[in-house]
C-alpha cells in the first residue's frame, strides 16, 4: 500500500496540444487531471484490496501458501520492472495513446483475474495487469504539465496527496466489504469486477479529455535488453523466495538467487556502456554516483519492503490465524490508513519544508514505536485480541507511515539535478514496486515458515521483528540523505 503517486517523468514531456493557452492551460484540464488520478486510484485500490481478499481467494482456488504471496508479488514485480520502460514508451508513441492503451489493458486483464479458473491463471493475469498498469500510471506526470499553466500546476500536483490517501483508507475496507457481500455469488471475484467500470471509464474519458500529443522529437529506443537483463535478474532473485519454503529450499533455490548478483551487475555494466555511448539506458547510471542519491534508493527499497511485509502479515494473521473475516479485517485496519493520512498531510503541509530529513526520522521512530506495540498487543491478547485493542498500534504505526512517505521524494531527488529529476523519480519509483515484492517474498515466507513450527502468534511477532530492524536500517540510511528537500519542490 503506497499513498505516493507512481507517476514517472524521465524525459520532457511531450509536445500537448497546440490549441492550448499557455496562460490558462486546456479547457478540460480539470477533467483531465481527474481521469489521471482515476488510474492512480485503481491502482492503490488493486494493491490493497488483494491483500485483504487473498485469503479468501486461497480458499477458493487452492494452492499453497507461496500462491497468497504470488497473487500480490506478480502485479507488482511486472509494474516494476516494466515502470520505466512503459514511461518510454509514452515518449515514443505519445502519452495520450499509452494511457489509453494502458486502461483498457488493465481493465481487459481485471476481467481475466475475476474469470480465473485456477491460481496459476489468476497470478498470470495479474502478472498482465501490472505489466498494463506500468503502461497506464507513468504517463500521468507529462499529461498534467502538458495541460496545466505554470501558475496552476502546482495545486495540480497538491491533488494527490488527499485522493491517495483517501484510495488507502477505503482499500482494505472495501475489499473486505466486497468480499463479504459475495454479490451475485461472485464472493472474491468481485474485488477484480470491480475496476471494469473504473478502467473503461479512464479509457473513455482519456480519449476524450486527453489532448492529442506527438512524441518526444529526438527519438529514443527502447531499451528492450535493458529490460531483459533487469526482469531476468528480478525473477531469479524474488522466485525461489516465494517458492522455496514449500518446495523444500532445493539447491537450485539457491543458485537462482546466486545467479541473480552476477545479472545485475551485467545489467549495470550495460546500462553505463549505452550512457557512454550516448544511446538512452533504462536508468542512467550517473545517477548512483551521488552518496545522497544511493542513500534515497536504500531507504525507499527497505521501506518499502517493511511496509509491504506488515501489511501482508497483518492481514494474514487476522484471517488465517485469528479466522476474522475479511471485512472485519479491512475495518480493523481503517486508524492505519487515517494515521497514514494525518501523517502525510502533516508532514507535506508543514513538517516537511520547515524540518527536513528529520521528519523522516520521525516518521521511522514513530513507525517502528508502533510496530513493536503491534507485536506486544499481540503478545499480550494472542489470537483472542480485538479490533480496539489494535487501534492505538495501528494509529500510531499509521501516522509515522504517513511522516515518511510525505517528504520522501522530494528530499530524495533534492539531491539531483533538474535534467535527471526525471530519471531519479522512475527508479526510485520502480524501486518502490520492487521492494514491496521483496518484502512480500522474504517476510511473507519467513512468516508461514515460523507460523508452521512455532505458531502464528510467534510468528507474527518475529515477522514484526523483522519490520522494526528494517525500518531502523532505512532510518540509518537516511542518514546520508539531502537534509532538506528542493526549494520549490514537488511531484
Amino acid at each position: 500500500m503506497s499513498t505516493t503517486a507512481h507517476s514517472v517523468d524521465p524525459d520532457p514531456p511531450a509536445t500537448a496540444d497546440p490549441d492550448a493557452d499557455t496562460d490558462t492551460g486546456h479547457p478540460l484540464r480539470w477533467v483531465a487531471l481527474g481521469v489521471v488520478l482515476l488510474a492512480e486510484i485503481m491502482d492503490l485500490l488493486d494493491t490493497t484490496i488483494v491483500n485483504v481478499a487473498a485469503p479468501a481467494i486461497r480458499s477458493s482456488l487452492g494452492g499453497g501458501t507461496a500462491q497468497i504471496q504470488w497473487i500480490s508479488a506478480a502485479y507488482t514485480l511486472s509494474f516494476a520492472v516494466l515502470l520505466i520502460t512503459g514511461a518510454r514508451l509514452g515518449d515514443l508513441f505519445g502519452r495520450k495513446r499509452m494511457f489509453v492503451i494502458g486502461s483498457l489493458g488493465f481493465t481487459l486483464c481485471s476481467a481475466l483475474c475475476a474469470a480465473a479458473a485456477d491460481s496459476d491463471m489468476l497470478i498470470g493475469s495479474r502478472a498482465l495487469q501490472g505489466g498494463f498498469a506500468a503502461l497506464m500510471i507513468p504517463q500521468g506526470l507529462g499529461i498534467i504539465r502538458s495541460v496545466f499553466s505554470a501558475k496552476e500546476v502546482g495545486g495540480a500536483f497538491a491533488a494527490f496527496g488527499p485522493v491517495m490517501g483517501l484510495s488507502s483508507v477505503l482499500g482494505p475496507t472495501l475489499g473486505g466489504f466486497l468480499v463479504s457481500a459475495d454479490a451475485w455469488g461472485t464472493g472474491w471475484r468481485l474485488v477484480f469486477l470491480i475496476n471494469l467500470p473504473l478502467g473503461l471509464a479512464a479509457a473513455l474519458l482519456g480519449a476524450r479529455v486527453i489532448p492529442a500529443d506527438t512524441a518526444v522529437a529526438e527519438a529514443r529506443r527502447l531499451d528492450l535488453p535493458g529490460v531483459a537483463l533487469l526482469s531476468t535478474a528480478v525473477v531469479l532473485l524474488v522466485y525461489p523466495l516465494v517458492q522455496g519454503r514449500e518446495l523444500g529450499w532445493p539447491l537450485w533455490t539457491y543458485l537462482a538467487m546466486a545467479a541473480s548478483l552476477p545479472v545485475f551487475g551485467l545489467f549495470a555494466v550495460y546500462q553505463r556502456r549505452l550512457a557512454a555511448t550516448d544511446r538512452s539506458p533504462l536508468v542512467e547510471p550517473t545517477l548512483f554516483q551521488g552518496r545522497s542519491f544511493r542513500s534515497s534508493v536504500v531507504v525507499v527499497a527497505l521501506f518499502s519492503a517493511a511496509m509491504s511485509g506488515l501489511m501482508l502479515t497483518f492481514t494474514l494473521t487476522l484471517q488465517l490465524g485469528a479466522h476474522w473475516t475479511p471485512l472485519h479485517a479491512g475495518a480493523t485496519l481503517i486508524p492505519l490508513s487515517l494515521g497514514i493520512v494525518a501523517g502525510a498531510i502533516a508532514s507535506g503541509a508543514a513538517l516537511g519544508p520547515r524540518f527536513g530529513r528529520k521528519v523522516i526520522h520521525a516518521g521511522v521512530a514513530i513507525m517502528v514505536l508502533g510496530t513493536l506495540a503491534l507485536w506486544a498487543s499481540f503478545a499480550h491478547w494472542g489470537l483472542a485480541i480485538d479490533s480496539w485493542q489494535l487501534l492505538p498500534a495501528l494509529l500510531l504505526t499509521g501516522i509515522g507511515m504517513g511522516l515518511l512517505m510525505g517528504p520522501l521524494f522530494d528530499i530524495a531527488l533534492a539531491g539531483v539535478s533538474d535534467e535527471e529529476s526525471g530519471s531519479a523519480s522512475g527508479v526510485l519509483n520502480a524501486l518502490q514496486q520492487l521492494g514491496g515484492s521483496v518484502g512480500v517474498a522474504t517476510l511473507g515466507t519467513a512468516f508461514f515458515s515460523w507460523s508452521a513450527t512455532h505458531g502464528t502468534v510467534t510468528a507474527t511477532g518475529w515477522t514484526l521483528g523483522c519490520v522494526a530492524l528494517g525500518l531502523l536500517l532505512a532510518g540509518a540510511a537516511a542518514l546520508a540523505m539531502p537534509r532538506m528537500p528542493r526549494e520549490g519542490a514537488g511531484h
